[in-house]
């Protein structure tokens, strides 16, 4: 318990701030960016203002072995399926009894359209993290 612990609390951060005031995304690039670096993926819209930072060491690979390719599923479907499981999140975030798993509460605002590759990313995410901490955020969880 203690290396799983330890392995999520070094692999593990997420982080989706609406109105972010860190812009590190230049004028010149695209308003929807996608960089890795490291096993780091970070997804960034200036103009709406928000950041995903995800630091997993599995999560890059699994996603380009495992998961569904981009255009299987909908963004309303990635949406939904967002939404449910961020709210659980939330609820468990905010326990002390799960919050070495679930450090941080997700902002994820149901009203604002991130776009197609950020509810991909942070769907595969959350796919990935139920799959490889034997989590269930609730409904079914595809098993690729």
């Amino acid at each position: 318990m203690k290396t799983y612990i330890f392995s999520f609390l070094t692999v593990l951060t997420l982080l989706l701030a609406c109105n972010s005031q860190n812009k590190t995304v230049s004028a010149s690039a695209r308003s929807n960016t996608t960089a890795t670096v490291n096993d780091t993926v970070r997804i960034a819209n200036d103009e709406l203002e928000y950041e995903i930072i995800i630091i997993d060491p599995g999560f890059n690979g699994w996603l380009a072995s495992r998961a569904r390719p981009r255009g299987y599923y909908s963004q309303q479907y990635f949406e939904n399926k967002n939404r449910m499981w961020i709210t659980e999140w939330n609820i468990r975030a905010n326990q002390i009894n799960y919050q070495a798993l679930y450090q941080m509460p997700i902002d994820y605002q149901h009203h604002i359209d991130y776009g197609y590759e950020v509810n991909y990313l942070l769907y595969n995410y959350l796919v990935y993290f139920q799959q490889v901490n034997r989590q269930r955020l609730g409904g079914v969880v595809p098993m690729y």
